[in-house]
């Protein structure tokens, strides 16, 4: 299996390049030379199969310049780590099928590929002998979860950047109250864009990333997408008959969870639509309806790890939206930087809106949500899992199962669920234990080279 740049200017490279390349050379994002199909029988298969039998299975097919031993024993390493023996279990309540993903250490759905990741970035260091410097954007939980992914980790270093007062409490304490040698957070005055702005910038100085060897945890990783990609097919495995459609409601504000869902329905999944649910940074929300994707400005909400107006993995769909064109990739993100905007045809508009549906849910709608959901179930959700609840709601009226992402434990966001619920959240032991533990970070101001300079002095190469 080779892996190609959405822009076209790479030579194809193999799985653990594209793993150690991150973002590509040219500026864009990696995708596979095709998207392997598995067949209703072979699905059907799969039932038995425990979660990281089935990670295993479906990870296998894009990957083949790993040794099937050495896979399986990083796939199943990275999920000894969750606390729930299914690792992503689903529960049902009022008709709701809620995909929990937040069992594993940082209690966010990142922890599922990121602790993959980390695995995967140790074992072909291990096996080059190389150093990797990782630089990272986060909105709140990518950060954390990086960070528990390759904390004390050999040969490698990490720099998270993540928006100053813009994260929630706890996110900000999983990510500062480590203290491990290799780990460095950065608090940007400025918005999670500015964070990725730079991160994206720093990938694209290919001198600077070649002598201090990028890399990427941000899901503009394709061994992110890849992972992720599991749990759309074990959800559907529990929930689903055989060859029943289902609907996936997945709050989003990069793309990159719910275009993992894209490429199990590219692979055969029984699929009848991608619900993306937005907050009030509805950009993603105003392209699905209208073809209207240009940039506003970023708005804090009770969900900050959907806090994000340009959504890097869209680049990833638009790919296939423009049938595997790089040529109108790169224009279309020409356009964009130009223009602050990217414009569709009709046609292709009427073939994104084939695919997926999309609402935007505000401040109020979500905290409805939260309080009417504990109040008819007893489940507490999340902001962000409220999203896509409220939104699932509002767009499936025809009796379809819906399958609703949970993001993180709602614990990560207490002041929210209280304000909802006038409920104290109970704290489970990994948030508890953060409490009064020694921080460390930097502050500084939204400047490439200030944080360039950074990377420089303390990334060990």
């Amino acid at each position: 299996m080779y892996y190609l740049s959405t822009r076209g200017g790479i030579q194809p490279v193999r799985f653990k390049d594209a793993v150690m390349m991150g973002l590509a050379d040219d500026g864009g994002l990696l995708l596979p030379e095709f998207i392997p199909a598995v067949s209703p029988e072979e699905l059907e298969s799969w039932r038995s199969l425990s979660y990281p039998e089935l990670a295993f299975a479906i990870i296998s097919r894009f990957v083949d310049d790993i040794p099937a031993a050495d896979l399986k024993e990083l796939i199943n390493r990275s999920y000894a780590t969750f606390s729930h023996p299914e690792v992503t279990p689903v529960v049902r309540h009022d008709g709701v099928y809620i995909l929990e993903l937040f069992h594993g250490v940082t209690l966010a759905f990142k922890d599922v590929a990121l602790q993959f990741l980390g695995n995967l970035f140790e074992y072909i260091l291990k096996e080059r002998n190389e150093r990797l410097t990782i630089v990272g954007a986060t909105s709140g939980d990518t950060g954390s979860a990086a960070i528990h992914g390759v904390r004390g980790k050999a040969g490698i270093s990490i720099f998270i950047l993540h928006p100053h007062g813009k994260t929630s409490p706890v996110q900000a304490l999983q990510m500062t109250s480590v203290l491990d040698e290799n780990v460095h957070n950065i608090a940007v005055d400025g918005t999670f864009d500015d964070c990725q702005d730079i991160v994206k910038a720093l990938m694209g100085d290919l001198q600077f990333k070649q002598q201090y060897s990028l890399g990427a945890v941000n899901s503009i990783n394709w061994a992110r997408v890849l992972a992720q990609v599991v749990y759309y097919v074990y959800a559907w495995l529990r929930v689903a008959r055989q060859g029943e459609k289902v609907v996936f409601s997945v709050p989003t504000g990069n793309f990159g969870d719910i275009f993992a869902g894209f490429v199990a329905w590219q692979m055969g999944l029984p699929i009848a639509r991608l619900l993306l649910a937005t907050n009030e940074n509805n950009i993603l929300t105003r392209c699905v309806q209208n073809g209207d994707y240009s940039v506003g400005e970023v708005v804090q909400t009770l969900s900050p790890s959907m806090d994000i107006q340009v959504a890097s993995n869209f680049e990833r769909y638009l790919y296939y939206l423009f049938n595997r064109n790089a040529g109108r990739v790169r224009a279309a993100f020409t356009q964009l930087k130009a223009e602050g905007r990217i414009t569709f045809s009709d046609a292709e508009l009427q073939q994104l809106q084939q695919v997926f549906s999309s609402a935007s849910v505000d401040r109020t709608q979500t905290l409805e949500t939260i309080k009417a959901f504990k109040q008819e179930t007893g489940y507490l959700l999340d902001p962000h899992t409220a999203v896509g609840v409220r939104a699932g709601r509002e767009l499936i009226t025809d009796g379809t199962p819906v399958i609703c992402l949970a993001t993180a434990h709602p614990a990560k966001f207490g002041e929210a669920v209280h304000e909802a619920t006038g409920e104290t959240v109970p704290v489970p032991p990994a948030i508890a234990r953060l409490e009064g533990l020694p921080t460390r970070c930097t502050r500084m101001l939204a400047d490439l080279e200030q944080v360039r300079q950074f990377v420089i002095a303390r990334a060990g190469i």
